[in-house]
């Protein structure tokens, strides 16, 4: 790798990081309130960053096994604003195709870099905007609504910047999509709340887990991590935290909570290796219990 790695594109797949350049950092200790659980995470993040795809297993489990305990606020990091820069070794949206499908390999998580040939995006704020613009409506229906955008862009190579992908995932997400576009000016200025407030937490890239207690003592995880990263951290903050053990009496029950699965987010979940998981998923698929998405670096298995 380059030495200079300030282009946030160039996401480090041995530090879990998409590292944006570095900027101006606030020295004050930022209070992080909790509201209705004990613990609070900020988590910062942006649709397009392939190292937050990479730990959509490990916070999918961390939501099953200690949900009761804390809540997650996302914001929203603005990878990308533009094609201004050139560093790292990437200064054009093609040269970005081949470092996802290395990242893909590296995380066993289904991603095709073609999208930056086929359909380049020029930036990541129209998605950052309208996840916020989602937020107003729901914040359940717009954590879904970004698995519906992070899907359109990793696996059906859709270019999540322009209206009507968005749209598109707005409506599968159940979210009023006419009110998305009106809320759209009025989410520019939340958007600006969080590119504000990552400066003030000294956000270096994404993703980035801020976790919060009571009695506001804070851990932060950098990166994409292995589960026990995040679970150590919950725990140090909340001891008294009880791990829930998901039932695996039915291997169709996670499709209920989590309508699509790839093998290494049903692996973690269920603490199997990935192709233990991808033989079960597979073996549904073939019994017509679920529908499967191929691409060129993996599946992802769909709830019928």
């Amino acid at each position: 790798m380059s030495e200079d790695k300030t282009n946030p594109l160039l996401c480090d797949p041995i530090s879990g990081m998409c590292e944006m350049p570095v900027g101006e950092k606030s020295n004050e200790k930022t209070s992080i309130p909790t509201e209705n659980k004990p613990v609070k995470i900020i988590y910062y993040t942006d649709p397009i960053c392939s190292s937050c795809w990479g730990i959509e297993p490990q916070l999918r489990k961390l939501k099953l096994e200690y949900g009761d305990y804390f809540e997650i606020d996302y914001r929203m990091g603005g990878l990308l604003p533009d094609w201004s820069y050139n560093s790292g070794g990437i200064s054009k949206p093609s040269d970005v195709a081949h470092h996802w499908d290395e990242v893909s390999l590296y995380y066993e998580m289904p991603i095709d870099g073609n999208v930056w040939i086929e359909d380049p995006l020029d930036s990541s704020y129209p998605s950052c905007i309208a996840m916020k613009a989602a937020q107003m409506q729901s914040k359940e229906k717009a954590i879904y609504f970004m698995r519906i955008l992070r899907e359109k862009l990793y696996l059906d190579k859709k270019n999540i910047a322009k209206w009507e992908n968005i749209a598109e995932a707005a409506k599968i997400a159940g979210l009023d999509v006419q009110k998305l576009k009106t809320d759209y000016d009025d989410a520019e200025e939340l958007f600006q709340e969080d590119l504000n407030l990552g400066k003030t937490l000294g956000v270096r890239g994404f993703p980035t887990l801020f976790l919060a207690n009571a009695d506001n003592n804070q851990l932060t995880v950098y990166g994409s991590k292995p589960y026990a990263a995040y679970e150590n951290a919950l725990l140090k903050l909340f001891p008294k935290a009880k791990k829930k053990k998901f039932k695996n009496e039915n291997t169709l029950d996670l499709f209920e909570i989590f309508p699509t699965l790839a093998p290494k987010e049903y692996g973690v979940i269920l603490d199997k290796s990935t192709s233990e998981a991808k033989a079960i998923l597979e073996k549904l698929y073939q019994q017509g219990l679920l529908d499967k998405k191929t691409i060129k670096n993996g599946s992802l298995y769909i709830k019928k």
